[in-house]
């Protein structure tokens, strides 16, 4: 039980589902979906019911998303195995490892001087389309006009018609 806890604790800070998280993840779910139907048995009540759906949803929702995650996993891994088999065979030759490394370096620099071009563009400003136009004040029949009055000035006017309704 011990490494059980450690485990899992160490596999809230890794990334994806951990085989001990979604152990605990199930155990969890489980237990509430015992103590929502041992609500429903005692009270009798819908509500258990709905949130026993609500649970069970989650709960599927949860451990499919992990086997997606899984899959999407072991395709990334087979992706990079690819990329690895398919890499050519390092020359041995000083002469084609002099070519290579020459190719590498007008490689990379052509990438460097697209990114620099990519990030050396300046923000530019939009055109104003037309001018700002301020909306006019209103005249509101139950509030009168609009003011600069404060929050505390509204306050006193409230409080002024209280005590004239409880006189």
């Amino acid at each position: 039980m011990t490494s059980f806890a450690t485990n899992l604790w160490e596999s809230i800070f890794t990334p994806g589902p951990t085989p001990t998280l979604l152990i605990a993840t199930n155990v969890t779910f489980a237990a509430l979906q015992i103590v929502l139907a041992c609500l429903l048995f005692a009270t009798w009540s819908i509500h258990f019911v709905v949130l026993s759906a609500i649970c069970g949803g989650l709960w599927v929702s949860i451990n499919w998303f992990a086997a997606e995650l899984k899959v999407h996993q072991i395709q990334e891994e087979e992706k990079a195995r690819r990329a690895k088999e398919a890499a050519p065979a390092p020359v041995t030759s000083e002469d084609s490892e002099t070519e290579v490394e020459a190719a590498k370096s007008t490689a990379s620099l052509t990438r460097q001087e697209s990114i620099a071009e990519a990030v050396s563009h300046e923000v530019e400003p939009i055109q104003q389309l037309g001018e700002l136009k301020h909306r006019a004040v209103e005249e509101t029949p139950s509030l009168g006009t609009k003011s600069s009055v404060s929050t505390e000035d509204e306050w006193e006017k409230v409080s002024e018609n209280e005590n004239e309704k409880d006189k």
